[in-house]
């Protein structure tokens, strides 16, 4: 299943008591539709607010569909509202998880400058003057990194915080109808750990304000410990935006 999400008004992509989640909606859907107890597992877990362009997640099925892959797409939309989009439903190898078979998965975040009715509130307001081009010497150091402790949210179930990131950089984007500079940091790795985006973003907006050194930055990760770092940014201007089998 291939599908996309708005997050504002879900806390997050997996299933939790007392609180309505992306994978709860599309399971009820999907339940309802099937007319049968239907759990789906998805790529990652994005955190409450966080949006996803693309999110890929599978289910099993006991037997044959007795609907067309396009026509249970049809259905679930019309069921899961205008927050979730289902793009496509494919009958895959049975060995393929939509969790564990992902080799990469790519973040944005995007900050714009001044005020954007347009884009608010899917983008962070970020204030003029900051400095990219040390955000981005910074970032490099993010590709020379294996452990994220210091950008992990604190007591979670993860088993390892060893993460092996391929790109991160911020870079310009041009956004038509939008006044002032609109900047997008992509970071590629092979996993991410809870809450990491935000807490990497924010620690570089630390440098470009020029109050968090480059070397302040690669001595923050040095320490493993998510105290030393930056503040965790707003949710709604993260995206998940591509994974990769």
């Amino acid at each position: 299943m291939r599908l996309a999400y708005r997050g504002e008004h879900y806390h997050g992509w997996q299933t939790q008591p007392g609180a309505v989640t992306v994978q709860e909606v599309i399971e009820e859907a999907l339940t309802r539709v099937l007319r049968t107890p239907m759990k789906i597992t998805g790529a990652g877990r994005t955190d409450a607010g966080v949006n996803a362009r693309m999110m890929t997640a599978h289910f099993d099925m006991p037997g044959p569909l007795d609907i067309t892959p396009e026509r249970l797409v049809g259905a679930l939309n019309a069921l899961t509202g205008r927050d979730i989009a289902v793009y496509e439903i494919y009958p895959v190898d049975s060995a393929l998880h939509a969790r564990f078979s992902a080799t990469s998965r790519t973040y944005h975040y995007y900050a714009v400058e001044g005020n954007s009715p347009f884009l608010y509130p899917l983008s962070w307001k970020a204030p003029a003057g900051l400095d990219y081009e040390l955000m981005n010497r910074a970032a490099a150091i993010l590709l020379e990194t294996d452990d994220f402790t210091s950008f992990a949210k604190l007591h979670t179930d993860a088993k390892t915080n060893i993460c092996r990131v391929t790109h991160a950089a911020w870079h310009p984007v041009e956004i038509p109808g939008i006044e002032g500079k609109a900047m997008v940091f992509i970071i590629t790795a092979d996993r991410f750990l809870r809450n990491m985006v935000r807490a990497v973003v924010g620690t570089l907006v630390e440098v470009g304000r020029g109050k968090l050194s480059v070397e302040g930055f690669a001595d923050i990760i040095a320490r493993r410990d998510r105290c030393a770092a930056g503040t965790s940014m707003p949710p709604q201007a993260l995206y998940l935006w591509d994974i990769t089998y």
